[in-house]
C-alpha cells in the first residue's frame, strides 16, 4: 500500500503546483482565450428570409455588389461595397464614397467574380439571377413591394444592422415631421405640390413612391399634390406629358428635378414662363442625378434641400 501511496501523492502536489503556478498567469491568458472564444462563437452566416425564400448570408459582409437601387442603404449603414450599378456611380451624393468601388451590371459576370463577393443586392428585375446565385448569397427586392422605410429596415435585416437601420428611420421621421409642419404653417393646408423631371427629350410628372423627394413630400409630410396629377400617376408612379399640358399638371408649388444633359428648351416658352409658380418664384429646381432615389443618403439630402427651397434655411 505504501508503495502505491507515494506515487500518488507525488502526482498529487504536482497538480496542485501546475494550478497554483496557473493562477498567477491567469488574469492575461484568460482575456486572450475568452476573446477568441467569443470571436469564434459569433455566428459566421445568418438566414435572411427575402421574396423567394430563406438565404443564407454572412453575418458581416465585407464585400457587397449593388446592381440597383440601394447603393445608398448599404453606405449609410457602414457596409463596404466592391461594386454598384452605372446610375449609383454617376450620383453626385455618392461620388466620394464609391471612388475605389467598380462599376458593374447584371450582364458583367466575369467582372463581379473578379470583385469576389460575398453578397449580391438587386431589383428583382435583375437578369442572370441564377448565375450570380452561384457566385454569392444573391438576394433581391420587388420594386414598391414594401414602403421606403419598411425597404430600408430590410437592408438593414440582411446586413445584420436592424438596430441602425431603425435608429435613422426614427430619427427621419421625427426630422421630416417638424420640416412638414413648418412648411404647411409657411405655405398653407391647402397649397399643392407637383414633382416633375426631364429626361431625355420627355417630361414626367411623379406620385408619391418614386424617389425625387416624393416620399418626403407626399408620405411624410402630407402636402397636397394636384387632383390631375393624382389621377394621372399616382397609381402607377411616373406619368410622361408633354411641355404644352405641363401648366395642367403644376401646383401652386413646383419641384423641377432637372438633367442637364436633357432638352431642357421647354423652359423658354412662354407656356412655361406663365405657370404660376414660374411666376411666383415657386419652382425649385434640383440635380435630377443627385435627386432620383429613396436611400437614407439621398432622402437626407432631398430633406434639406425641402428645408432650404421651402424655409429659406
Amino acid at each position: 500500500m505504501k508503495k502505491a501511496f507515494f506515487p500518488l501523492l507525488l502526482c498529487l502536489i504536482l497538480v496542485l503546483s501546475a494550478c497554483g503556478n496557473k493562477q498567477v498567469s491567469e488574469p492575461t491568458g484568460d482575456k486572450v482565450e475568452g476573446s477568441a472564444a467569443a470571436e469564434s462563437s459569433k455566428p459566421q452566416t445568418i438566414t435572411y428570409h427575402s421574396e423567394s425564400g430563406p438565404v443564407e448570408v454572412p453575418a458581416d459582409p465585407k464585400r457587397v455588389v449593388v446592381l440597383s437601387s440601394f447603393t445608398g442603404n448599404v453606405l449609410s449603414l457602414g457596409v463596404n461595397l466592391v461594386g454598384v450599378d452605372s446610375w449609383s456611380k454617376m450620383n453626385p451624393n455618392f461620388q466620394d464614397k464609391l471612388k475605389d468601388v467598380q462599376e458593374v451590371s447584371d450582364e458583367n459576370l466575369e467582372k463581379i467574380i473578379e470583385l469576389n463577393p460575398d453578397l449580391i443586392i438587386g431589383l428583382s428585375n435583375i437578369k442572370n439571377i441564377d448565375k450570380l446565385k452561384q457566385i454569392a448569397p444573391t438576394v433581391t427586392f420587388t420594386y414598391g413591394k414594401v414602403d421606403y422605410l419598411t425597404q430600408h429596415l430590410e437592408i438593414g435585416k440582411l446586413l445584420n444592422k436592424e438596430k441602425e437601420a431603425q435608429a435613422w428611420v426614427d430619427d427621419f421621421k421625427a426630422r421630416t415631421q417638424k420640416a412638414g409642419d413648418e412648411i404647411k404653417a409657411k405655405i398653407g393646408e391647402n397649397a399643392t405640390v407637383s414633382v416633375i423631371e426631364s429626361f431625355d427629350k420627355q417630361l414626367y410628372v411623379f406620385g408619391d413612391n418614386w424617389g425625387r423627394g416624393t416620399e418626403i413630400l407626399y408620405q411624410q409630410m402630407k402636402l397636397k399634390m394636384p387632383e390631375k396629377v393624382k389621377n394621372a400617376a399616382l397609381k402607377e408612379g411616373y406619368y410622361a406629358l408633354s411641355p404644352e399640358v405641363l401648366p395642367e399638371f403644376a401646383g401652386d408649388y413646383v419641384i423641377f428635378s432637372k438633367n442637364k444633359d436633357a432638352d431642357n428648351s421647354f423652359e423658354e416658352t412662354a407656356t412655361y414662363k406663365n405657370i404660376p409658380a414660374v411666376k411666383n418664384n415657386h419652382m425649385y429646381v434640383a440635380d435630377a442625378k443627385a435627386f432620383y432615389f429613396n436611400d437614407p443618403l439621398t432622402l437626407d439630402y432631398q430633406l434639406n434641400f425641402f428645408i432650404q427651397s421651402f424655409l429659406g434655411k
